[in-house]
């Protein structure tokens, strides 16, 4: 991928001159400041939003002759905030099975294996969101896109709302998915803790720019950290 993308109101890129690889199966997490461009980038791989210059490549083939419907069906997208929509949460989770037009038979069997990695309890599947906590949410949100089984994950803060044991029990179940489907998963996570242990490489954005690209091997995580804190608190000793 290679691109960058204007704001429309302020005149300067939120995105500028972004350049990477991200490979089969892997693991990546996108790390940086709130506003540094993170959540743009995922829209960017998922075609929600476009490149004002560069080019974007899926398997070879350039983003724009790849039709859109296909992007959806093997690409997919878990924004930070998730919705029922009415819906209760037996509903929410078959909803976007029944998009794609699987059997029932299939429906069925997807959500409830992806339900018992999640430990969902079945006294959940008749609530509607309002009778849910933050957390609950976010646990039917993630199962809801495994479920797809998409060739590539995009995850926007998964583990924002959740407990530090159910954050492990998430990122576990997202390790064994890349390791038994080859899905590809990119994560937008402010949780070094979370990200070190799970990442296989990891991409810093700083002000719309990216300063790191490293396997997590490579990354001093102390360092991260405290660059990550001076630049949300707009510190001048920033240490690349």
């Amino acid at each position: 991928m290679y691109g960058s993308l204007p704001d429309k109101k302020q005149g300067y890129p939120i995105l500028q001159d972004i350049s990477f690889e991200i490979f089969k199966g892997e693991k990546v997490a996108i790390v940086g400041y709130p506003g540094a461009g993170k959540t743009l980038l995922l829209r960017l791989i998922n075609r929600l939003s476009t490149p004002s210059k560069g080019r974007i490549f899926w398997d070879g083939q350039e983003y724009n002759r790849v039709p859109v419907i296909l992007l959806r069906k093997q690409i997919v997208l878990m924004p930070q905030e998730s919705k029922l929509l009415g819906m209760t949460v037996q509903e929410a989770l078959d909803y976007p099975l029944l998009l794609r037009n699987l059997p029932q038979q299939v429906i069925a069997q997807r959500v409830r294996k992806w339900r018992e990695k999640l430990q969902i309890s079945d006294e959940w599947l008749k609530l509607t969101e309002t009778q849910l906590s933050s957390g609950q949410r976010q646990l039917i949100a993630i199962a809801r896109v495994l479920a797809i089984e998409p060739q590539i994950l995009l995850l926007d803060e998964p583990t924002s709302s959740l407990d530090f044991t159910t954050a492990n029990l998430v990122l576990r179940t997202l390790k064994w998915i890349s390791q038994n489907y080859q899905t590809t998963i990119v994560m937008v996570n402010h949780r070094l803790d979370l990200v070190e242990g799970f990442c296989d490489r990891l991409l810093h954005l700083h002000e719309g720019c990216l300063i790191l690209n490293q396997t997590k091997n490579m990354v001093n995580w102390q360092k991260l950290n405290q660059n990550i804190h001076n630049a949300a608190y707009k510190k001048d000793d920033f240490d690349f």
